[in-house]
């Protein structure tokens, strides 16, 4: 099931299901709703983003309250997560998943958000989207790709394609917006060679394992697999968080596995990569492609959850196209 798409005047909510809106600075606040102005939609705040507690996050009564709010009111069209943070995952027992299949909304974000995007698949069938938060939209360099994709996934029914940015970047944007410092992107990089075509299903790969052996983890019959880490996660925790994925049962329905570009801080290095995905005899003849742009670094394409997905590898070459979002 797919929500309509968004059109010139449509108003999106802003909710914060992880971490408050509160830590962002006003200009920051600012910058992304003028930006979402400009794109021409209307941009409205959920009652309790900005509410605090001691873990930088608000009540799940709260959090469980804005979401319902903005799946349920005709006006809004989209909804956008403010953050990531760590703990999204305490709602899901408490959403009314029958109430948001009646009404579908395009529901967007990545990091922590994972849980809940693909619990809202899994339970009501909705396509969600693992794209920009809100604050991403505070970016004042850097944000063409971002804006592109986003708009291509949740603006537009045509399929298409994914094509490399021109360049990247790792740095804190947020703390010094001016001086940016980006690189030369070389393109994403075929690990293994093959084709594949099936559901998206995934996201951040460590809140991904938070669902296993619950109601909530994604299935279809053949998927493909999106999987990103944060600077937190290294080589050998990156290694043991996809073993776990492995050995699900469900597992032998993944046709194909796209992975996100790591930050350097977790000085995961492409070598690092290979090597893992050697070690799996389960992914033998899988295609598997690296260094895309999803995840903790910029730019990042907007995903379906849900959605339909290509992928080919053949001789160090790779393409990836989005069929149905």
């Amino acid at each position: 099931m797919f929500a309509p798409k968004l059109k010139p005047g449509d108003e999106i909510r802003i909710v914060s299901p992880a971490t408050s809106m509160s830590i962002l600075t006003n200009e920051a606040k600012l910058h992304a709703k003028t930006t979402l102005e400009q794109l021409g939609f209307r941009v409205t705040i959920a009652e309790h983003a900005e509410e605090l507690n001691e873990f930088q996050s608000s009540s799940i009564e709260s959090r469980v309250s804005d979401l319902h709010s903005a799946f349920f009111d005709p006006d809004v069209k989209a909804i956008l997560t403010t953050l990531g943070g760590f703990n999204s995952n305490q709602l899901l027992r408490y959403l009314d998943y029958e109430k948001i299949k009646q009404n579908p909304k395009i529901f967007c974000g990545y990091s922590d958000i994972t849980a809940l995007a693909n619990a809202i698949y899994q339970k009501t069938g909705l396509v969600t989207y693992s794209g920009p938060h809100f604050s991403t939209f505070a970016m004042k360099k850097g944000l063409e790709y971002i804006k592109d994709y986003f708009l291509a996934c949740c603006a537009s029914d045509e399929a298409f394609e994914i094509l490399p940015s021109q360049e990247w970047s790792d740095d804190q944007w947020f703390l010094d917006q001016e001086n940016r410092h980006f690189h030369p992107h070389s393109g994403p990089i075929v690990i293994q060679d093959g084709y594949a075509e099936g559901t998206l299903i995934g996201g951040n790969l460590c809140t991904l394992n938070l669902l296993q052996g619950t109601e909530y983890f994604p299935e279809a019959e053949n998927t493909i697999l999106l999987i990103e880490d944060d600077y937190m996660s290294d080589a050998n925790m990156f290694d043991r968080d996809l073993q776990s994925l492995i050995h699900l049962p469900s597992f032998s329905n993944v046709k194909g596995i796209l992975i996100g570009r790591f930050q350097k801080a977790s000085n995961v290095s492409i070598d690092h990569v290979k090597a893992i995905i050697g070690t799996k005899k389960e992914l033998s003849g899988l295609p598997v492609i690296a260094n895309i742009n999803a995840g903790h670094t910029s730019p990042i394409t907007t995903f379906p959850i849900g959605g339909t997905c290509r992928l080919e590898a053949v001789s160090g070459t790779s393409r990836i196209w989005i069929d149905k979002h």
